[in-house]
């Protein structure tokens, strides 16, 4: 319930939050299965696996460009409508990645695939943060992003296994229909919400000349890129450093996740205290740990450790940059809300760039894991300034 008039008067935020976790469990799993499959997917189409790390970047590639445009077009449709045409559109783009047989038309669905996913993770975290108490938006957000951390847990195991059982494209498959039962949660539990008075497309567009919004965006850009260096090739890490056989990659993700869902949750409860020194926390903690991963990936039972860490210490970004996104945006809240998703997957095609980049100039398989203390640290560089333009601003 709410006491906003301009909002429903009746509604289960714990059924709202559900379906769009639905969705956020839906895209996880598409997004992240493409690295716990990428040996399959390359032997498949007979690339190496730097070129098949390329799928993983037309993906975030599509989001980067998809986000805004969709949020600026879209300003004035209502959330409901616009959450189902996202899903629709999503369900379909990873039927075609299921169908497609050469690395061209791979990568062209990747990219496709990708488009949607910024704006539905935007719109949902604004119906999340609308419809719950205003003291508890972040946990709101939290909650509605475990969708996405679920995947890891569940989600990317499971269709990596279903991929090295019957074959790759059956994960996509599977995505696919999560897609299509996310449509009926949210036809069935998520309310209609009236267009804000103050949307518009003018307004949205206003927000590009937020500095505040830019500087908190490239803290996303830079400070999670470290995860996507490491997991877009924890399959070759593992096999081939720590010598663990392939059957235990699902494992290895999904304990991942379980510190991804772990993490998430923390984020959320701290951020409601103090966003701003819950961020500062997680870029310091998340540097620290790559840094300290990298000496024990020899063993698979440390290894498996280490990569639980990764997963809880670096996730709380995600969440808790959205809040802040939210608080310095404006009337541009749309804008905002998706642009937070393509910094995420600029992180995402920046981190399986290098990675891929330093896998072939041959400085080890360590060496994606070094990235993400580097990017981590970079990230904790940008928000520092984001912090003192912040304190100009209000100056004067």
């Amino acid at each position: 319930m709410t006491s906003d008039p301009t909002l429903p008067h009746s509604y289960s935020l714990f059924a709202v939050i559900l379906a769009l976790a639905i969705g956020g469990f839906c895209i996880g799993t598409t997004e992240f299965v493409a690295m716990g499959l990428i040996q399959e997917i390359a032997e498949d189409l007979q690339v190496s696996i730097p070129d098949a790390g390329y799928f993983i970047s037309a993906y975030a590639l599509g989001v980067v460009i998809g986000a805004p445009i969709i949020a600026i077009s879209s300003a004035q449709l209502p959330r409901k409508t616009l959450l189902l045409i996202l899903m629709l559109f999503y369900g379909i783009a990873n039927a075609l990645t299921a169908l497609a047989h050469t690395p061209e038309t791979v990568l062209l669905s990747r990219f496709i695939a990708g488009l949607p996913h910024g704006a539905y993770f935007g719109v949902g975290a604004l119906v999340a943060a609308q419809l719950a108490n205003p003291k508890q938006r972040s946990t709101a957000v939290a909650f509605m992003m475990m969708g996405l951390t679920t995947a890891t847990v569940v989600g990317v195991p499971l269709a990596t296994w279903m991929g090295q059982q019957f074959g790759w494209r059956s994960g996509f498959e599977f995505s696919a229909a999560i897609a299509f039962i996310t449509l009926i949660a949210i036809i069935f539990f998520v309310p209609n919400i009236p267009v804000h008075k103050t949307a518009s497309i003018k307004n949205e567009l206003a927000g590009l000349k937020n500095i505040n919004m830019w500087l908190t965006l490239a803290v996303g850009a830079l400070g999670f890129g470290g995860m996507f260096s490491v997991y877009s090739y924890i399959s070759p890490i593992l096999t081939e450093y720590t010598h663990a056989d392939i059957s235990i990659v699902p494992i290895a993700l999904a304990i991942w996740g379980v510190g991804m869902v772990i993490g998430g949750l923390l984020a959320g409860h701290f951020a409601d205290k103090n966003l701003n020194k819950t961020i500062v926390g997680i870029l310091i903690s998340s540097a620290l740990t790559f840094i300290l991963v990298s000496l024990f990936m020899d063993n698979i039972y440390t290894a498996i450790a280490g990569l639980f860490a990764i997963g809880m210490t670096i996730i709380g970004l995600s969440n808790t940059l959205q809040m802040r996104l939210m608080n310095v945006a404006g009337d541009a809240q749309g804008l905002a809300a998706s642009l937070n998703h393509s910094a995420f997957n600029l992180a995402n095609a920046l981190g399986a760039f290098l990675g891929g980049w330093v896998l072939t100039h041959d400085m080890g398989w360590l060496a994606p894991i070094w990235i993400g203390s580097i990017l981590s640290l970079s990230g904790l560089l940008i928000l520092s300034i984001a912090f003192f333009v912040e304190k100009s601003i209000h100056k004067t």
